[in-house]
């Protein structure tokens, strides 16, 4: 990225042919191909970058994610706007690609190897070829992703329109913890009419946990996996 932004003051200042030299070196070394044009916010991230293309009028907000493989190209050789915008907060998913003067609104995440050439609205999920919206942000959704933050899980993906049993068990348990959540907040207002003083100041933090193995043989210390 700091080559890039190095590219980009080079080409905003005429010196056109010297950006696109250096935007080729840079791709020689890192395997990533930002043209010098392409507009990019703060704190944008590119996991596992080779192969990513970013076309000259492509413009990309703040804490945009990229994955290997994901092309923000053009659709003609017409000359102005011919490339995506990405709005603050997007990710899109190894493979997929990108094409046209097309915008992405603020939380859009769009799915591996999908293929998208329309405009998307905000806090869309898109898949497939030619890429559909699976998923826009409700009431279930956003009281779902309070619970993945307040217990430290990311639940990007996890819609229950997507095909993945897995996806859908994580879904059910995260409402279904909402809902306890519920349940136990009612009990303690009725029990504090009553009179009773009830402390939920200093609950455990779950920010990490850890998964102890079973010993193979007796004596010997299980084998201990942590995470964060």
């Amino acid at each position: 990225m700091i080559l890039h932004r190095f590219n980009h003051v080079l080409w905003n200042a005429g010196l056109k042919w010297l950006a696109r030299w250096f935007s080729h070196f840079s791709r020689w070394l890192t395997g990533i191909e930002i043209h010098p044009g392409a507009t990019i916010g703060r704190r944008f991230f590119i996991d596992h970058g080779m192969g990513v293309v970013i076309g000259e009028t492509a413009e990309i907000g703040d804490d945009c994610t990229l994955y290997h493989g994901v092309t923000l190209g053009g659709t003609s050789w017409n000359a102005g706007k011919r490339h995506p915008t990405l709005k603050n907060n997007v990710v899109v998913g190894a493979g997929a690609k990108v094409l046209g003067p097309i915008t992405l609104a603020e939380g859009v995440r769009i799915g591996s190897n999908a293929v998208v050439t329309k405009d998307v609205e905000q806090d869309s999920t898109v898949v497939g070829v030619p890429g559909r919206v699976i998923h826009h942000q409700d009431d279930a959704q956003k009281k779902r992703d309070e619970i993945a933050q307040k217990l430290g899980f990311d639940a990007y993906g996890a819609t229950r329109d997507a095909p993945d049993p897995v996806a859908t068990a994580i879904n059910k348990m995260l409402d279904h913890i909402h809902a306890m959540d519920e349940k136990m907040e009612t009990m303690c207002g009725a029990l504090k009419q009553f009179g009773a003083e009830i402390d939920v100041s200093n609950l455990p933090d779950l920010g990490s946990c850890s998964i102890s193995s079973t010993a193979q043989d007796e004596g010997e210390e299980p084998e201990k996996i942590e995470s964060n």
